[in-house]
This record gives C-alpha cells, structure tokens and sequence, in this order.
C-alpha cells in the first residue's frame, strides 16, 4: 500500500470536537431588572397622571412607553459593539461631552430657572443626562492610560470629572453635577486609588462646601441661588418652613406614610389631588409608596437591587480594567442616583432634582440608562467569550 491510514482501536475513540457554542450576548437578570422597572414606570404613571393632561389621560405613559422601546433597541444594538474600541475615542467623547454641556447654555430655553434641556421636534434632549455616560467612558479610557493610580492621576482624573461637573452647575443644575461627581470617584475607586487620596478629597469637599455655604455668603458673595441654598438645607429641618423649602419633602413623607402596607390605590389623595409636586419625575418613589404601599416599594427597590448586583457582577468579569472601569462607574452612578431620589423621598437628602432610573418619567433619562445597560451588556458579553475561548484551549491542552 502507497500511504497508509491510521485506525483508532475500539478502546481508543478519537478526543471529541468542542463546537464553538455562542453565548447568549444579554444578560438575563439583568434584562429582566430593566424591563421590571419599565413596568412599574408604566404602571405608577398611568395612576398618578391620570389627570395631568385634560383629555389625554395616557399622554406621560404612551410618551414613556415610547422612549423605554427606543431604548431597549439602543441597549440591545450597543451590546452587540466591542467597547474596547471606545477607548481609542476618548479625547472625542470628552469633547462632544463639553460641546454639548456648552450648547445647552446658548441654545437651551431657561425652565424653572435652569437652562437643562435642548427643544428637538417631538423631544426635549438634556445633554446632562447622556453626559453621565460620556464621563464615565472618557475617564476610563484616560485613567487606563494614565497607568498608575499616583497624586497626579488622582488629580488629573478629578480635574476632568469636574469640569463638564462645574458647566452642569452653572445651568443649574447640582443633581447632574452630583452624579457626574460620584461617577469619577467611582472609576477612581475601581482603578485602585489609594484611601488617602480619597481621604484628601472628601476634605476638599468639606472645605468647598464651608466656603459656598457658610463664608461666601457672609462675604456677600452668592455662589448659589437663595432657592438653591434653601432646598439643599431644607431637609435638615423641613417643617420649619413647610409651605415653601420644605413643602415637597413633607409632602413626599405624608404620601409614604398614609400608603401603609399594601397601598390606598385610588384613594392616593396626595397623588391625585395633586399635593405632591413633580410626581412624574423627582417624587414617582412617593407615588408608588402611597398608590402601593409597602408591597410596591418592595417590588421596586427588589428589582433596584437585581440591577445593582448585576452591575456588579459584570464588573468582576470585565476582560480588562477599560471595562471594568466602566461597568464601576456607571453601576455607582445608577446607586447613587437612585439613593438621592429615594433619599429625596424620604426627607434624608436635600431635593436636587435627581431622578429614579428607568423609574422616573423622561426620555434624555430613559435613553441614556439603556444606553449604560447596552454598554455593561456588551462587557458582559465579551468577558463571557473570553471565558468559552479559554475552556475551549483547555481542553486540547
């Protein structure tokens, strides 16, 4: 015989062929938090602004409905793009963050005294909002190149968490800055700064605050607004002035209370009556605690955990410290807000307008919260088939 073929023995069968089985790219639990909270969005709006809107008792909740299914489309498109490249983009991201931070105060229409929001056809765009997430993703990129978690690091990575921070302020609006805060300290934490230089900063903070709120303005110096001031103080002592600063948190609390344990449904006189301000927005928490009761914050506050652990969970997976930056920061920023909206609630943090996410009525909000789950998705999803690429070299190891 020319050539000769090899037979492997009945005993000794060929090692089997791993097929390559692709995972699926979303997370479930975590999906599943993010439609569950979209739910009770829905739900809680069609209760609580069931008279807003003269003749159109579904105007917040089609509106809502609209912008959560634009989002999952965002969310589901973005998971499927490898974030690493947006690393190679970070001097771009940071500039459309400032750019657009800027815009807003030429082009934005004064609401309420603060210049937040850009009219688009059909649409109110807040750059603020979808600025959260550019943060986060810039300051990844920079501190991963930075390479070294020394003082100057610490110090470069702060300066560029508080400039777009300091823009959001003069708008005004401290509830953006606050999370653009909390969403630096958060990638610095992930990177591994040391606790003194944490230590140092707080006390910064501490000074910084003396200053604005104490020295400034017995100087005559008023680096923030009479309204400002009194709404960041009031909920120290809210029942000294209950029909002005202090209004909305009593309200808010007197809304809380009277829901008891399972809820006065369509006897929420506090939602419906409308003694509870901005119930689609800052106060939709109270809205669920006196239309649901005790059951329905359970529900909401079960599935703002499942989101939070997921977050957190994709974190210890990331493939690379670029994506674990970014899933820390954007799972601190989704906490913190949602501690400042439910603290709000329940008159143990002063009002600054942060919303609830995915909670919360508003489609810059809705928008840029799928837009961060896209991003922890498609973490998730790449450290996954990092993992499968490995098990499968073990095998013919």
């Amino acid at each position: 015989m020319s050539a000769q073929t090899t037979i492997h023995p009945a005993s000794e069968p060929p090692p089997p062929l791993v097929p390559h089985v692709r995972r699926l790219r979303l997370d479930p639990l975590l999906v599943l938090a993010a439609l569950g909270l979209v739910a009770c969005s829905l739900v809680t709006l069609k209760s609580a602004t069931a008279n807003a809107i003269p003749g159109d008792p579904l105007f917040y909740v089609k509106r809502q409905a609209i912008y959560a299914a634009l989002g999952i489309g965002l969310m589901y498109g973005v998971s499927r793009l490898d974030y690493s490249r947006l690393r190679e983009w970070r001097y771009p991201i940071y500039g459309v963050l400032l750019l657009s931070l800027v815009a807003v105060l030429g082009l934005a229409k004064a609401t309420r005294g603060a210049k937040s929001w850009i009219p688009l056809p059909g649409f109110n765009l807040q750059p603020s909002e979808l600025g959260k997430v550019l943060l986060v993703v810039a300051l990844a990129g920079f501190v991963v190149e930075m390479r070294n978690m020394g003082r100057q690091t610490t110090a470069r990575a702060m300066l560029l968490g508080l400039v777009p921070a300091l823009i959001v302020m003069v708008e005004p609006d401290l509830g953006s800055a606050s999370v653009y805060v909390a969403g630096t300290l958060a990638v610095l934490f992930v990177a591994g700064a040391p606790w003194r230089h944490f230590a140092g900063l707080f006390a910064l903070f501490a000074v910084a605050t003396a200053m604005v709120l104490v020295v400034a303005p017995k100087a005559g110096i008023e680096v923030l607004h009479p309204y400002q001031v009194s709404r960041l103080t009031a909920f120290l002592h809210p029942s000294a002035d209950p029909s002005d600063a202090g209004y909305q948190q009593e309200q808010a609390k007197t809304a809380i209370g009277s829901g008891e344990k399972t809820g006065r449904g369509a006897d929420a006189t506090q939602t419906l009556l409308g003694f509870l301000p901005e119930r689609q927005t800052d106060f939709i928490y109270a809205v669920v605690g006196e239309t649901y009761g005790f059951a329905g914050c359970a529900v909401v506050l079960s599935l703002y955990a499942l989101l939070i652990w997921r977050g957190l969970h994709i974190l210890t997976l990331a493939k690379n410290l670029f994506g674990a930056l970014i899933a820390g920061g954007i799972t601190m920023m989704l906490l913190f807000q949602l501690f400042v909206n439910i603290g709000m609630n329940v008159g143990i943090m002063p009002i600054t307008g942060v919303t609830a996410p995915l909670l919360s009525f508003g489609g810059s909000s809705m928008l840029t919260t799928f837009l961060a789950l896209g991003l922890l998705l498609s973490i998730n999803a790449q450290a996954r088939d990092t993992i499968d690429r490995k098990g499968r070299a073990s095998v013919f190891q």
